[in-house]
Formats: structure tokens, C-alpha cells, sequence
């Protein structure tokens, strides 16, 4: 369900905007637009939607026209034309005192410096929002108390802004535009200001916090590597315009033209792909009734040197090997049971890649990939996860006679 909707939104700078509208929809692109008319090209017919509970980043370089357009989100911009629908309510049209109820009660925003008042305590900053609004002293106090435990700052609540960290005081930031409990928290370069050490933890509680909070997120970057860390989805923009919008992964696998592969050539794949990425179906399994006989012809038609075994259910009960059940036959017996291992690698699907590289290195079986139900949803090799360090063009060129050979030597050829 969409929580957030625009349409064509544009927003022009100075004179001659009706000339430059009408340019805009003849396609011509911001530099000629300039030349033409003297007029700048802030957004350029934006269009998509943010999902409910979702955090979504728009990205650019500087002048992309991101922070122009999250600020038209809640009209601290006003666009030129164009569309802004919230739970699809279209408050591009709303008068004053409509729009001030919803900067109030839907929309908070957090910027790049922190904009805490000195003079007042961590909880009073935190308060402020609702005091504006009229709240009673004490129920504003008992929201800004626990918007504060939810960020860890609640036994700072007494002192004051010069007397914590610069990343404690952006969580005072981030606190105080939660206090209000709004439905969508726009954040713009929130973490940009900060140390890198201090700017990765702040990742790290933004994205914990969402876990409980569940609020509709929309946080400017100039910096991928944040984005691809964050974002549900993604918005790249480049002279006004959203130039694609995906996954991390849809974007570093299908990028939308030169500009956006360029743009991510050099990013570590391994931080953005998950194991259902580069995962794949087993070429057999094995029912844990099957006979050594039968396993074995499975094993060399498909150049198996172990065959992961499931339950009736499809469930993963483990593994055998081709020297066990070799074993069995020829002494003539036939229930498997007593020689499944049980050392099977079980991840969930969304386990980055990077993760993996110990798994993979310590186990001779494939990593096997299971949902809740412990069914076997797809396996990963040592191939897959080696792949995922080169770009899908490279990968795919791997021979695939390469790939079976690789993996006999290793043993752990599903």
C-alpha cells in the first residue's frame, strides 16, 4: 500500500517558469532549459510512491535536486505543478491551516544539523514539537519521555545539548521529531555531519528502531554506500530527475542506463546481495526412505559426491555422502538413518553475502537456504558466493563446465 504518491512534480527557480514548463515538456533537459529561459530546473517531473513502513532513499550528487524535492514533500518548497498525496489525500492543494495539520500530525522532519536549543534540557528539545502544538505539560512529557527511551537518551533527558556527543545530539534530533509520532519522517543528509564511526552507529539504530517503530521513512543521501544500507528502495536522481527507482539490487543488477552503471561500478556487492540472490535449486534430494541403490544412480547422474536428505514434508533432515552410503549397500543394508550427518549450514534468506564467506570456507555441503518451516527454499555453492564478488556480466561468462569442476574438487556439489 502506498503511503506517499507524486506526480510529475517540478519545481522551477526564478523567472520565466511558464516558458520553462512548457520546454520541460518538449524534453529538453536542464542545461539547455538554463540557456533558454534563465530559469533553473530544481525537480524535473518526479513520479513514485513510498510503501507504508518502508525506508525509502532518494540519492544524488550535489544539485541532483534531492533535498529540493524532499521539501516539497511537505511544502516548505512549494512545487511549480505536479502531484503530493498522502494515504491519497492531495495536499499540493490544501490551504494553510489543512497543510498545518498535517506537517503536525503526518509529517516530522529531521535535518542535517541538529537545531537543538541550548537553553533548553534534552527533554524540553524534545518536547518542543508538541508544546507548539498545545499538548498538556504532562502528556507531552510522557511522549517526549518515551521517544527518548526509544533512542537510549532517556537518562540524559536533564541535561543539555553542549553536554553530549554530536551523534547523542542527532538522536535528540531524531527523538524529537518522533515525539509527535508521525506517519512519515522525512530525513535530509541526517547523518551526514557526523564521523564515520558515529554515522555507522546512527545507521544501526535507525535501522533497529524501524523494526519496532514501522514508520514511513524517506532519508536524503549523496553517499551510495548509506543508501544501499538503508533503503528498502532507492531513488537515484541527476539534474532534476529520477533516473531509477529499485532495490539495492535491482539497481547494481539492471541499472538504468550509463549514468546510474557508472555510478555503481565500483560498489562492494557482497554488502548489498543477499543469499536468495545467488542462491539456487538443488540439482536432487533424497528422502530419508530412499534406498542406498537408488541414491547412489541419483549421485552419478548428477556427479554428486553427497545428496542432502529431506523428510516426506520436504524438510530438511540433513546429508550423506557417497563414501557412506557406498558403505551401506555393500554390506546390504537399507535404512539411511544412521548415516545422515547432520552438520548441515542453515541460513535465511536475507543474510548478506559478505556473511558467508566463513560458512562457505568451513563446510564441505552447500549452505542451505530454509524458511521458517525448515523447507529447503534453495542452496549456495562456493561458485555462487565467488561469483557474487564480480559484476553479473562476468559471472555469467564462467564456464559452466568450470563450475561442476570446482565443485567436485571441493565436494560440496549439491
Amino acid at each position: 500500500m502506498s503511503k506517499l504518491r507524486i506526480e510529475n512534480l517540478t519545481k522551477i527557480f526564478g523567472d520565466n517558469q511558464n516558458e520553462a514548463l512548457h520546454l520541460i515538456h518538449e524534453g529538453k533537459d536542464k542545461r539547455e532549459i538554463l540557456k533558454e529561459t534563465g530559469a533553473t530546473i530544481g525537480v524535473n517531473q518526479a513520479t513514485f510512491d513510498v510503501k507504508e513502513g518502508e525506508i525509502f532513499v532518494i540519492m544524488g550528487l550535489s544539485g541532483s535536486g534531492k533535498s529540493t524535492l524532499v521539501r516539497m514533500l511537505n511544502r516548505l518548497i512549494e512545487p511549480t505543478s505536479g502531484n503530493i498525496y498522502i494515504d491519497e489525500e492531495n495536499i499540493s492543494t490544501m490551504d494553510k491551516k489543512a497543510l498545518r495539520e498535517v506537517r503536525r500530525k503526518k509529517i516530522s522532519m529531521v535535518f542535517q544539523n541538529f537545531g537543538l536549543f541550548p537553553h533548553r534540557t534534552i527533554l524540553e528539545n524534545t518536547e518542543y514539537g508538541l508544546e507548539v502544538q498545545g499538548i498538556d505539560k504532562r502528556e507531552r512529557q510522557k511522549k517526549a519521555e518515551a521517544a527518548l527511551d526509544n533512542a537510549s537518551l532517556l537518562p540524559y533527558k536533564d541535561q543539555y545539548p553542549n553536554q553530549l556527543s554530536g551523534g547523542m545530539q542527532q538522536r535528540v534530533g531524531l527523538a524529537r521529531a518522533l515525539a509527535n509520532d508521525p506517519d512519515i519522517l522525512l530525513m535530509d543528509e541526517a547523518f551526514s555531519a557526523l564521523d564515520p564511526l558515529i554515522r555507522r552507529d546512527m545507521q544501526d539504530e535507525l535501522i533497529e528502531m524501524q523494526k519496532t517503530m514501522n514508520k514511513t521513512i524517506i532519508f536524503i543521501t549523496h553517499d551510495l554506500n548509506e543508501s544501499l544500507r538503508l533503503g528498502d528502495r532507492i531513488a537515484i536522481m541527476k539534474d532534476g530527475e529520477v533516473v531509477q527507482v529499485g532495490t539495492g539490487q535491482e539497481i547494481l543488477t539492471n541499472p538504468a542506463n550509463d549514468y546510474v552503471k557508472r555510478f555503481v561500478e565500483d560498489i562492494d556487492r557482497t554488502k548489498v546481495y543477499t543469499a536468495e540472490h545467488i542462491m539456487e535449486e538443488p540439482a536432487a534430494l533424497s528422502d530419508e526412505q530412499e534406498k542406498p541403490a537408488n541414491i547412489l544412480r541419483v549421485m552419478d547422474e548428477n556427479n554428486m559426491n553427497n545428496i542432502l536428505v529431506v523428510d516426506n514434508k520436504e524438510r530438511l533432515i540433513g546429508y550423506v555422502t557417497r563414501e557412506d552410503v557406498e558403505k551401506l549397500h555393500k554390506h546390504g543394508q537399507e535404512n539411511i538413518s544412521e548415516i545422515i550427518k547432520k552438520d548441515v549450514p542453515e541460513i535465511e534468506p536475507d543474510v548478506l553475502v559478505d556473511d558467508l564467506f566463513d560458512v562457505v570456507h568451513e563446510t564441505r555441503t552447500p549452505i542451505v537456504i530454509t524458511n521458517d518451516q525448515s523447507e529447503i527454499e534453495g542452496i549456495i555453492v562456493r561458485s555462487n558466493v565467488i561469483g557474487a564478488m564480480t559484476t553479473d556480466n562476468e559471472y555469467d561468462a564462467i564456464d559452466s563446465d568450470e563450475k561442476v569442476t570446482d565443485t567436485k574438487e571441493e565436494e560440496d556439489h549439491e
